[in-house]
């Protein structure tokens, strides 16, 4: 089976349009990943953008979001299908009400408070304002891929450091929201009125159909 390449940001987001759910690496199902179908030479070559610098542009196009989605790893869900997945995730609950019923830590409020209260954050502000550094807490990394798989928080953009020049240097630091905050709260819970388990099962189908090569197994441990 012949794959699409991705060769772009635009391409990243019309594949996850296409298909709903994008990993970003490679995983059980052959072929259902940006690290897959992009060419090896397009990454990471001196000069040239490429996958790592595609993220912040495909995540702040409005038509797809991104996060820890595939069983805590990277990837990219279409505008139309993110307020499925969240039913599903979610489980019927917002965060608080789950924090009010004992199913969310503290440092999972922690997160939420302060991008509540702050908006949008990059990695080492948020790391701050929630006291994750040397003789504080741990475990940030795991804290935000749960809130993530949940989809509460997303991926906004991917932010570079500048040298005095003016001119980015390094990785991009990525900046994290609240999905509501990002895309509204009325979108995010406009599927609230499903059973998440049928919003389970919508993209079950959905993800047979777009992806024959998959199993069922492999489907299913994706979804979570």
């Amino acid at each position: 089976m012949k794959f699409k390449e991705v060769c772009s940001a635009e391409d990243i987001v019309a594949l996850t349009e296409e298909l709903g759910f994008l990993p970003f690496f490679a995983n059980s199902i052959r072929g259902f990943s940006i690290e897959e179908r992009c060419p090896s030479e397009l990454w990471f070559v001196e000069g040239r953008d490429g996958p790592w610098e595609w993220k912040g542009p495909a995540a702040k196009s409005g038509r797809c979001v991104y996060g820890k989605f595939f069983q805590g790893k990277a990837g990219f869900v279409s505008r139309e299908w993110f307020p499925i997945l969240a039913n599903y995730r979610r489980d019927g609950y917002d965060f608080d009400a789950r924090y009010d019923d004992g199913l969310a830590s503290r440092k999972d409020k922690a997160i939420v408070d302060a991008l509540s209260e702050h908006g949008p954050l990059l990695s080492k502000e948020l790391k701050k304002l929630c006291n994750y550094r040397k003789g504080g807490n741990k475990g940030f990394d795991t804290v935000i891929a749960r809130l993530s798989m949940q989809t509460y928080v997303v991926v906004a953009d991917f932010v570079y450091m500048q040298d005095k020049a003016g001119r980015p240097y390094g990785w991009g630091v990525a900046e994290y929201a609240l999905a509501e905050t990002l895309l509204g709260r009325d979108f995010v819970t406009s599927a609230y009125d499903t059973k998440p388990t049928d919003s389970r099962e919508k993209i079950f189908a959905h993800l047979q159909k777009a992806l024959p090569q998959a199993t069922e197994a492999q489907l299913r441990r994706l979804l979570g």
